[in-house]
């Protein structure tokens, strides 16, 4: 996936989840950030971030706060919403399923991705991995009930006999590994561990990330 028009500046503040102050050409502007993790470790005053212009009537602000670049250089997309478009278009490209529908409802939940094979049903779902330490990536940045709630239900899925997958999008180079982050969520390092043993598949996917783009690395495919 790309991003259009794509400017430059230097993070100040974020007084709520929802929001920041940054400074574009040495103008203090209100941008909405794309991601209500912590983000603490990436949004610390003046480390260089990437914003989406998008201007509308209809938006309070102008600009999507998507990427940043840590004080250690590291380059992050840090967008929430860019995990499920780019597993969309690398199962797209993979050229391996007869049907791929995102937002797949089962029963009263919603499933991020359904593909089906010669018949048979495969169920995905996806998480973004921004934080980083040293070359591992974790999962989740802070407490999520929802997570733990999806693997669950991937884990019934499975002993359904379903494909069930859950993927994690690595937004950012040079990391190849996710794991739990058991020290903010041990319930989340639980459940992986019983929906590993009912057959779900874990696939972390490295990606190539630029100031503008993030696309799941093409070099890798499924089981």
């Amino acid at each position: 996936m790309r991003y259009d028009h794509v400017v430059k500046g230097n993070f100040i503040s974020r007084p709520n989840r929802f929001i920041a102050h940054v400074d574009i050409g040495g103008e203090d502007t209100v941008v909405h950030v794309k991601n209500t993790g912590r983000c603490r470790e990436l949004l610390e005053p003046g480390n260089t971030v990437f914003l989406d212009h998008v201007p509308s009537s209809t938006r309070k602000t102008e600009y999507d706060l998507v990427g940043v670049c840590r004080r250690d250089g590291r380059l992050l997309n840090m967008d929430s919403q860019a995990p499920n478009k780019v597993v969309g278009e690398w199962l797209e490209g993979l050229g391996y399923f007869d049907e791929i529908t995102p937002e797949y409802s089962v029963d009263d939940s919603r499933i991020d991705f359904h593909m089906v094979k010669d018949g048979e049903e495969f169920f995905m779902e996806v998480k973004g991995c921004t934080l980083i330490k040293g070359d591992i990536g974790y999962f989740p940045d802070a407490p999520t009930i929802r997570g733990v709630k999806h693997i669950h239900e991937l884990i019934r899925l499975a002993e359904q006999g379903h494909h069930c997958y859950i993927a994690f999008v690595i937004q950012t180079e040079g990391v190849y590994e996710v794991r739990p982050n058991v020290e903010t969520q041990p319930e989340f390092g639980k459940a992986l561990d019983e929906a590993a043993r009912a057959g779900v598949k874990k696939i972390d996917l490295p990606c190539i990330v630029t100031e503008d783009s993030l696309e799941v690395d093409p070099g890798i495919t499924i089981e």
